[in-house]
């Protein structure tokens, strides 16, 4: 499901409404009660959670997340921030941080748009195009440049697939594509690396990295350090 992830499974016996009040005694209270607040936002899922900020909103008339930014500080304040924000509104502005100011932050585009689904990353455009009016893959391609945009341009698009079905036969015939294109040839053909990494799906590349081994006696990783193989290590 777009916007459930991480590893917090959902409360048992779950009430949106009680956990609201708790959270608005524990924030109007003297002093906020961090103990409280913690203990409820960890341990609800991330669609919970959401419901919960509704409830608050509905209860209180005020947003949890203006009152959280009210309320705290400092890096306990962004924590919390990062809980109550919807997952694809989280990673929009982590993006929109990414490409602000001074140099692209290349990490960050890498490490949300290798290791979110297809349906995360819709979502994350939807968000980034309800704020901007703009279309995010447009901005993206003013902000970087050369083969790690080929490879960052296309994992914003969406367009990986999803199948968690391995075919061994193509698996054998990418690793010998990318052992052909990689380290066998004087140079490199990025343009290979970028097809194969970005668009099969996780299953079929750990396979494909099994295969390379058997061909090539190496990990792919060790070969070649450009973006594009980074965003496999941390898809996968």
């Amino acid at each position: 499901q777009a916007g459930e992830r991480g590893t917090i499974k959902p409360k048992e016996n779950f009430d949106a409404k009680e956990d609201a009040v708790a959270l608005r005694k524990a924030i109007e209270g003297l002093g906020t009660k961090e103990k409280t607040v913690i203990d409820i936002l960890t341990h609800r899922s991330s669609a919970q959670r959401q419901l919960i900020c509704g409830a608050y909103q509905e209860a209180t008339g005020r947003t949890l997340l203006d009152d959280v930014k009210g309320d705290t500080h400092g890096k306990f304040e962004d924590f919390l921030v990062a809980l109550i924000t919807p997952p694809a509104a989280y990673d929009c502005h982590e993006v929109m941080r990414a490409m602000k100011g001074a140099g692209t932050k290349d990490s960050v585009l890498v490490e949300i748009f290798a290791s979110r689904s297809n349906d995360q990353i819709a979502a994350l455009n939807d968000v980034y195009l309800q704020e901007t009016q703009k279309k995010l893959v447009f901005d993206l391609s003013k902000e970087v440049s050369g083969d790690f945009a080929k490879a960052l341009l296309l994992l914003a698009e969406a367009k990986r697939d999803q199948s968690s079905a391995v075919d061994g036969e193509k698996a054998k015939e990418d690793a010998k594509a990318l052992y052909n294109a990689g380290e066998k040839k004087w140079g490199t053909d990025e343009s290979k690396f970028i097809d194969i990494l970005c668009l099969r799906s996780v299953a079929q590349l750990r396979q494909t990295l099994v295969e390379y081994k058997n061909i090539s006696g190496k990990t792919l990783p060790s070969i070649h350090d450009m973006h594009a193989l980074k965003a496999v290590q941390l898809g996968n």
